[in-house]
């Protein structure tokens, strides 16, 4: 018995390497085969393309006819027929239920996907005539998958750029409320945090994702349920530094929570990919509609 408990022993090693390597090599075949599939993909900016790397005077965005769906034979629209403009310096906000087709927007609006039919303009010029890459560069987000690196809060904050300007950096932490978080941490700055913010809370994560937007000093920014894991009193100190920052910048607010966008100067509520109905908050209280019935199903909820 010991004998044969010995070889068994001997063998459970190499076994185990085996089928570790065998799990490996699915994992490293499913990484190619995904690496291949985006290498194949047309580039974004394709050599020769000339595209404009400046803004028109006029800088409001509007959405004419803009309907959208995903690749396949048998998929619906998501948005259908938007017609939509968001004013230039001014704050506005999107609300409706889940998959009503809220975050396409905000997506579309970045570039990430580009319309089925109608247009989206930046002033007079077609967005699809602007370069991506001077687009993005004038603006900041906050979206549900965005992505903490594994670095340095520094390096999450101050993005791509090797000589952070560190008034920049606190101003950006001073808006996302940081401060006292960062102060508790040893290294401070320059605390490492894992890869999907491994070490942070999701309150932590999110906040250091806002800094990282603002830190760019944007001419548009574009949030995306940005403070829906932040507790109240976090949510109400950045808000109430967010209204001066916002001050001149056009802005968009996706957002569940209706009291973060209250004050926006118009509302936009979506329905199955369709606008419903449009306000100021007081008037779409007075229209008794889709808004109205979101705010009594939030207050329900409270109580």
């Amino acid at each position: 018995m010991m004998a044969i408990q010995y070889i068994v022993g001997q063998l459970n090693s190499p076994i185990d390497l085996l089928f570790n390597f065998m799990q490996q090599f699915q994992d490293a075949k499913i990484s190619i085969e995904r690496l291949n599939e985006i290498h194949e993909l047309e580039d974004e900016e394709p050599l020769g393309l000339r595209l404009a790397t400046d803004l028109p005077f006029r800088k409001e965005i509007v959405l004419r006819n803009v309907c959208f769906r995903y690749q396949g034979s048998e998929s619906q629209e998501v948005l259908s027929n938007i017609d939509l403009v968001i004013p230039e310096g001014k704050t506005t906000a999107i609300v409706g239920m889940s998959g009503s087709g809220k975050t396409t927007i905000l997506k579309l609006l970045l570039r990430f996907y580009e319309p089925t039919k109608g247009r989206i303009q930046v002033g007079s010029d077609s967005l699809d005539q602007i370069s991506h890459s001077f687009w993005r560069g004038k603006c900041g987000a906050v979206l549900q998958d965005s992505f903490i690196f594994s670095d340095t809060i520094l390096k999450n904050i101050a993005v791509g750029d090797d000589y952070p300007d560190k008034k920049r950096v606190q101003n950006a932490i001073d808006i996302a409320n940081l401060t006292d978080f960062i102060d508790d941490l040893p290294l401070g700055l320059n605390t490492k945090i894992g890869a999907s913010g491994n070490g942070i809370s999701q309150g932590q994560k999110q906040r250091i994702l806002i800094a990282r937007a603002f830190y760019k000093d944007p001419e548009y920014i574009f949030f995306d349920e940005a403070t829906n894991s932040l507790d109240a009193n976090n949510e109400l100190v950045i808000m109430e530094n967010l209204k001066d920052f916002f001050v001149g910048r056009t802005v968009v607010i996706v957002a569940h929570r209706l009291s973060t966008v209250k004050n926006a100067d118009n509302i936009i509520v979506l329905h199955k990919g369709s606008i419903a109905e449009q306000g100021t908050h007081q008037e779409l209280i007075g229209n008794n509609g889709r808004y109205l019935e979101l705010v009594r199903n939030q207050l329900e909820n409270i109580v």
